[in-house]
């Protein structure tokens, strides 16, 4: 049997790993909320390295195991493995509804055999498993000051707009892995195909046409962000400065972006650590000021092994 708290600590070690930006943010947590969070972010992290570190020999053999183990786990059965024990335990005390880990399954799955999407509805499609639905499982862990489903669509939009954000950062990366996210309509309107995006990342050099593509999936991403960041008040104030650091972190990739001129191909744009604090720094100030006149409005929950 999985020691419950061993198996948090692994996840929050998995997210302070592979996840600084967020980890950083979660830091702005009241404690007891921290764990439910990493577990959640050590769960999506075991998926996706399923599909994209290489490493795998059967890559869709390993996600049919990990939904049958997490499958179990949540029917009470038993796997020993401790992000399961995590994430199980955290969908229990936080009632999260398990629709969104089959929604998040099945995107996985997607990028086994889909390279590109003809449009932005098309590509919604794998954005909402694979980051909308991260967003709706949180909402539940930060809790709310107004019925709960008021907030989902904003919720939503904060795991759409971290994901297209990954989209254009990671533009040369994702190409060598044989993938385009960005909509291919979008693209054809620029004249930008997949051979000239090979050629500027082969090359290093920028293309005006991709220039313009780029900055038309920007101006959607921002748009994204905007809706995100209006329901950042229906949250709990104790997780709000959690949540206004990542998404000003994660929106100023896109001011980065802004300021290489837009040339995505052959170098991954991150906000430096000295700006990380920078914004990290006023985050903790509202935090602790949110935990002290908030009261024991979110610590009414059960208590969470592994507390960091």
């Amino acid at each position: 049997m999985t020691d419950l708290a061993a198996a948090y600590a692994r996840c929050r070690e998995l997210n302070a790993r592979h996840g600084r930006t967020f980890f950083l943010a979660t830091r702005l947590l009241p404690p007891v909320q921290r764990p439910a969070v990493h577990a959640l972010y050590g769960f999506a992290r075991w998926a996706d390295e399923i599909v994209d570190s290489g490493t795998s020999a059967d890559p869709a053999g390993e996600l049919d195991v990990l939904e049958r183990q997490l499958a179990d786990e949540l029917a009470g059965r038993p796997t020993g493995h401790p992000v399961l024990v995590a994430l199980a335990d955290t969908v229990r005390r936080y009632r999260i509804d398990t629709r969104l880990f089959t929604d998040f399954m099945a995107s996985m799955r997607m990028d086994l055999d889909v390279t590109e999407y003809a449009s932005f509805t098309e590509l919604d499609r794998y954005v909402h498993g694979s980051a909308a639905v991260i967003g709706l499982q949180l909402l539940p862990v930060f809790g709310t000051v107004a019925p709960q489903r008021h907030a989902e669509p904003s919720a939503a939009a904060l795991g759409r707009a971290f994901q297209l954000t990954n989209f254009l950062r990671d533009v040369g990366e994702d190409l060598d892995r044989g993938r385009v996210y960005l909509p291919q309509d979008v693209l054809r309107a620029y004249g930008v195909d997949r051979e000239l995006l090979t050629w500027s990342r082969r090359t290093g050099k920028p293309d005006q046409r991709i220039r313009r593509a780029v900055q038309h999936v920007m101006a959607v991403t921002f748009a994204v962000y905007r809706e995100a960041e209006s329901g950042v008040p229906l949250l709990q104030p104790v997780a709000r400065p959690c949540v206004r650091t990542a998404l000003t972190l994660y929106r100023e990739i896109l001011d980065g972006i802004t300021a290489a001129d837009y040339h995505v191909l052959d170098k991954r744009v991150v906000v430096p650590n000295s700006r990380r604090l920078a914004v990290a720094l006023p985050g903790l100030m509202a935090a602790v000021t949110a935990r002290a006149t908030s009261g024991r409005l979110v610590w009414n929950r059960p208590d969470v092994p592994g507390r960091d």
